[in-house]
């Protein structure tokens, strides 16, 4: 298989099962909360409905600023693709990527004109401060098997096993940042109930629909991450599961958990972010 044909394969499987993994999290939120909930594949239906729904544009939209941002938020989860899954490249590379995801996050919002859109944009701007502590992470990871690269943390663990068992709390660390991406999240102070859809409200049409493939796409490589640096070579069936448990495991925290105001978001992500670098630190020193 050649490399366009490769690339393509695994951003289409990135897009539906992340799609469906997110409807499964809606499911199985509704259960939980006694309710029956939409069908599996509601998110992916929403997507491709939206493709052929009529696009607008607010008066207030900085144009053409407002179209390229949401179609940039598409392309920069489709690197990450190529990055992670096609080429098994840098870590920092991905989380590069991440960062990036932040900053058009902000613009997608003030580019609208939209008060809710504004209010997104400055709490994806507060939310970073949370993040950055998370994204020592990598520090963590590069302490323990002296690289960067993906394919060589896999061949690390393949020689030593999973990292998952050696450094636990950056595992915990990773999973804090992957839970702060999920609809619905305790953190998800970006697109809290009170300011709407957040940055999105003012989406509609082929832009909307952009934004929800980078959103599955998102949830699909934060979790192919997770399961690649800390369980190490997994084969098909192995991500399978590994995906399913960890978007099961998010449904229930998010079905059982409020949304925290900003404030405490930040807090209560940073607080994890410290106990996971010292821990794991004082960890590697005694074992």
């Amino acid at each position: 298989m050649n490399l366009m044909a490769t690339i393509l394969l695994n951003v289409l499987i990135a897009f539906l099962l992340g799609s469906i993994l997110f409807g499964l999290q809606r499911k199985i939120m509704a259960r939980i909360q006694m309710r029956p909930g939409p069908p599996i594949i509601q998110h992916l239906l929403h997507t491709l409905k939206f493709f052929v729904k009529e696009s607008s544009f607010p008066r207030t939209a900085a144009m053409p600023f407002y179209v390229a941002i949401a179609s940039m938020l598409c392309a920069i989860w489709v690197s990450a693709v190529i990055v992670g899954p096609v080429a098994q490249g840098s870590l920092l590379l991905f989380f590069g990527i991440y960062a990036l995801h932040k900053i058009v996050e902000h613009n997608a919002g003030s580019s609208s004109g939209s008060p809710y859109g504004k209010l997104s944009c400055v709490r994806a701007v507060f939310s970073a401060a949370a993040e950055v502590p998370l994204f020592a992470v990598l520090i963590i990871i590069y302490l323990q098997t002296n690289t960067m690269v993906i394919s060589d943390i896999i061949s690390y663990q393949a020689a030593n096993g999973p990292l998952l068992f050696t450094i636990p709390l950056a595992a915990v660390m990773f999973f804090v940042l992957i839970l702060s991406k999920a609809p619905y999240s305790p953190f998800a102070i970006t697109k809290g109930k009170d300011i709407i859809s957040g940055y999105e409200t003012e989406h509609f049409g082929v832009l909307r629909g952009y934004l929800m493939i980078s959103e599955s796409i998102a949830w699909y490589m934060l979790l192919w991450v997770f399961l690649t640096v800390f369980f190490g070579p997994l084969g098909v069936m192995g991500y399978l599961v590994g995906m399913l448990a960890l978007s099961v495991l998010t449904a229930f925290i998010n079905a059982t958990t409020p949304i925290l105001n900003p404030n405490h978001s930040i807090m209560v992500q940073v607080t994890f972010a410290f106990i996971g670098i010292f821990g794991s630190i004082l960890l590697m020193l005694a074992f």
